[in-house]
């Protein structure tokens, strides 16, 4: 494959990443409900003052809800498409996809009370 046609294949990639974001960003509201949580997360860190550490862990911790939200919507829209009835295969697929986004959630909240109650203790 000539270079030309590689660079081309990978500009059309990321632009379909970010439709792909831009999409989701804006219909779903629990992904919304996570960027707004993200956003919060990141300026109390800048008031706090992280460490380079304590900001890596932050961001792969952001990262995970974020893909596993991303994922989840993923899965429940092509359940949607294949099976649009009701059915009780469809119901558990996309619990158990959902229940992935639980976890990583709940493992953000504990990574934040880690790493942030100490700081907030120390203040006051």
């Amino acid at each position: 494959m000539n270079l030309a046609l590689k660079g081309k294949r990978r500009k059309i990639g990321f632009r379909y990443a970010w439709n792909g974001l831009k999409e989701i960003a804006s219909t779903e509201s629990n992904f919304q409900l996570h960027l707004i949580s993200t956003v919060v997360v990141i300026l109390f860190g800048i008031m706090i003052g992280l460490s380079n550490v304590e900001w890596a862990v932050i961001m792969l911790t952001i990262g995970l809800v974020l893909v596993t939200e991303m994922i989840n919507s993923s899965i429940e829209k092509v359940m949607d498409y294949v099976q649009p009835e009701i059915h009780p295969a469809v119901k558990l697929i996309k619990d158990v996809s959902a229940g992935a986004v639980l976890i990583a959630a709940l493992t953000a909240v504990v990574v934040g009370i880690m790493i942030f109650a100490p700081k907030i203790i120390e203040l006051l």
